[in-house]
């Protein structure tokens, strides 16, 4: 019998976006947040020191190694890793208490945290974003002028590896240059598919 009327009942999202070193991540997050997308973007950890133009609380929490290694010891991190050398990782609190709240969560997290919190949360959404090529991708890492030359080489030898990982992920999404509305615009369609399932994934932290 068909019922006279549906009311989707919104079971919140635990969206991962992860990608290569200058896929587009923090631009993509930025972007999502100018249109309104209605999502909580929990604030990773970091101990390396900030980049030009970001702040502490908007783009990362910036902390020593020494807090870092405290926040571990004390169970604060939802995952945790060394990426180049420096710690990052993700507070659980936020994450669960936007999740309480019945709010999609987005996670911006490296290869290596990615697949640390598809294992302890194989509900989540995972979402791979690349550039469009390896030389659009050197652009991007020169261009952002944090990095040495010898940094950038082990960036790209990082990246080619971390492709390699692309099937392990539920999505692929190609953040060419001059494209990031329909970069943004191709994740508002995945989370909006997601919400769709007949079969909700669901996420307990």
């Amino acid at each position: 019998m068909v019922p006279e009327s549906f009311e989707q009942k919104h079971i919140p999202l635990l969206i991962i976006l992860s990608g290569t070193a200058g896929s587009g991540k923090d631009s993509v997050v930025r972007r999502m947040m100018e249109r309104g997308v209605p999502f909580e973007f929990v604030v990773n950890v970091t101990s390396r020191p900030p980049r030009p133009g970001e702040a502490d609380g908007r783009d990362y929490r910036f902390v020593s190694e020494a807090e870092f290694q405290e926040m571990i010891r004390t169970d604060e991190l939802l995952e945790h890793a060394v990426v180049y050398g420096q710690y990052k990782g993700i507070p659980k609190r936020p994450v669960r208490e936007a999740m309480d709240s019945g709010k999609d969560v987005i996670l911006r997290i490296d290869i290596q945290g990615a697949a640390t919190v598809r294992r302890q949360y194989p509900g989540a959404v995972s979402i791979f974003l690349t550039a469009a090529s390896r030389e659009e991708l050197k652009h991007r890492l020169l261009a952002r002028g944090a990095d040495s030359a010898g940094q950038v080489e082990l960036r790209l030898q990082t990246a080619s590896a971390e492709m390699q990982r692309v099937p392990e992920f539920d999505y692929l999404v190609v953040n060419a240059d001059g494209r990031l509305e329909d970069t943004v615009d191709t994740i508002i369609s995945i989370i909006r598919a997601e919400h769709c399932r007949t079969a909700p994934r669901k996420t307990v932290l």
